[in-house]
């Protein structure tokens, strides 16, 4: 049955058992009558703040049960929800309202300086939370990105805002499913999958921020079944002691997706090897919904490395070289993808133009080959690829090499300018407590020999002292780049030190 988006609480609330917990957060639950009302009452004050049917209104606040009201209360007004970073500061989050243009900003920072606006613990008063009779929202979310210019944008998704009960969910979300959010909901997959769970009638038990052991202890205590994580968040769990992580009982899990990231080979393996090719699936594809592909770990051991095969009834896709042609099989391009319903049938921006070229098909800006069967392999990001001697080098093929390092919590790497090869590459590796920077960087060489082939080493490394990705495993390669640029040429010390001779 077709339900608008807006009335999936009470749809469940009358359906469940009084006492089903629809949200967790810590020690917070709302069940699906809390959440119902609570939704409620938000609507009406909103729409006491001028709020109305197609509006956008901007929701910048950190994980929380409120982001749920708040989501479900702005379905109800038939408006579209932006989730924003509630800590972006003030000149990107005005670039971003500029474009936009809410009706409404619920939290934020009080330096955005939103013309209307309430607060991050805004409270609704002396309003009903009974249920209201307003249209269906045309556009289900609008997300944001930087992209690799860095410039924001808005990605207005052309779904509209209703769900269908008796369909199946999408990516294995079954009904009823406990679900773990472990990421941060201004992020477009996050929002998503914890809301396709909802949808579902299932659960969300959410983090405020992202910890590991307390990941594995929620899968534990709630019997969780479905988790979407990034490959940071794969790799903290995985450097747990041994002992840590095994004293928590995960066999509930019945589906482990990552995407957003590129993901170390190594790293998928071990997580294959502790829970099971059959509940690993990864998924490529962007914000746009231009296309997508999805791979079991079952497929990923016979096909190592690729990122699955396109849903041909949902998309296609082509490999196309710099000359504007398509490439042969095997050999790597810049990736395009084409919707079945055509161009610009999945979304529009506000802020920007797509890549899109005269015929239709549309970049996100990765590089990649097709094998003989349809999988797709990726590089890199266009915009991050460093070329050194007249050879392309992957970042974050070197990363994942550099992450291997049983003392490395994070790693990004970059180009600085080489006046004889072009660039060279920099490793800014962020390490666990009580390493020692010198020895790590010592021990490099052994790592990488067998990872990576010698002129994809790092020739010089800096140890960071500052996080160097976000929750969701993002970071600005480009920024941080042209940062380290900056440096040099101001001839700044930034703790750099070159590899070994011999070894890189």
């Amino acid at each position: 049955m077709l339900i608008p988006l807006a009335d999936v609480p009470r749809w469940y609330a009358d359906r469940k058992p009084k006492d089903t917990v629809a949200v967790r957060h810590g020690g917070e639950e709302l069940t699906w009558e809390m959440l119902e009302r609570n939704a409620n009452r938000r609507a009406r004050a909103f729409a006491e703040r001028g709020v109305k049917a197609g509006d956008f209104i901007a929701i910048g606040l950190p994980n929380s049960n409120a982001i749920y009201e708040t989501s479900f209360a702005v379905w109800k007004l038939g408006a579209t929800p932006t989730s924003l970073s509630h800590r972006l500061p003030r000149g990107e989050a005005a670039a971003i309202l500029d474009i936009l243009k809410p009706s409404l900003v619920v939290g934020g920072e009080p330096d955005w300086n939103a013309p209307n606006s309430v607060p991050r613990d805004f409270v609704p008063e002396g309003v009903s939370d009974e249920p209201l009779d307003r249209p269906v929202a045309r556009y289900w979310k609008a997300m944001t990105s930087g992209g690799s210019t860095g410039r924001p944008k808005v990605i207005l998704d052309h779904l509209p805002a209703v769900t269908d009960t008796a369909a199946a969910p999408p990516l294995l979300i079954q009904p009823g499913a406990a679900l773990l959010n472990p990421g941060p909901l201004y992020h477009n997959a996050p929002f998503i999958v914890s809301h396709f769970a909802l949808f579902a009638g299932g659960s969300v038990t959410g983090l405020a921020k992202f910890d590991a052991e307390e990941s594995l202890r929620l899968i534990d205590r709630h019997k969780l079944e479905w988790i979407n994580f990034v490959p940071t968040m794969m790799h903290r769990i995985w450097a747990l002691p041994e002992e840590v992580r095994n004293k928590y009982d995960v066999s509930s899990l019945k589906t482990v997706f990552h995407m957003a990231a590129p993901m170390p080979v190594w790293l998928k393996e071990k997580w294959i090897e502790w829970i099971g090719p059959e509940k690993v699936y990864e998924l490529y594809g962007g914000t746009e919904r231009q296309g997508r592909t999805v791979i079991s770990g079952t497929e990923w051991l016979e096909h190592r490395g690729s990122v699955g095969k396109v849903d041909p009834t949902a998309c296609a896709v082509r490999i196309i070289g710099e000359d504007g042609k398509d490439v042969p099989q095997g050999e790597t391009g810049e990736v395009y993808f084409m919707p079945v319903e055509g161009p610009g049938t999945s979304y529009h921006y506000l802020g920007a133009e797509p890549k899109r070229r005269a015929d239709g098909w549309e970049s996100i800006g990765d590089v990649g080959r097709l094998d003989a069967d349809g999988y797709l392999y990726l590089g890199d990001r266009l915009t991050d690829m460093i070329l050194r001697g007249g050879a392309n080098i992957y970042p974050a093929e070197v990363e994942a090499a550099v992450l291997a390092h049983p003392d490395v919590h994070s790693s990004i790497v970059v180009g600085l300018p080489d006046p004889e090869l072009g660039n060279r590459i920099h490793a800014i590796i962020e390490l666990n407590d009580g390493a020692d920077p010198q020895a790590v960087i010592d021990g490099m060489g052994a790592v990488l020999g067998d990872r990576l082939s010698r002129n994809k080493h790092p020739e010089s490394y800096e140890v960071s002292t500052v996080t160097l990705r976000d929750d969701s495993g993002k970071t600005r390669r480009t920024s941080l780049r042209d940062e380290r640029v900056a440096w040099l040429t101001e001839g700044r010390d930034f703790r750099m030190h070159p590899a070994r001779a011999g070894r890189a």
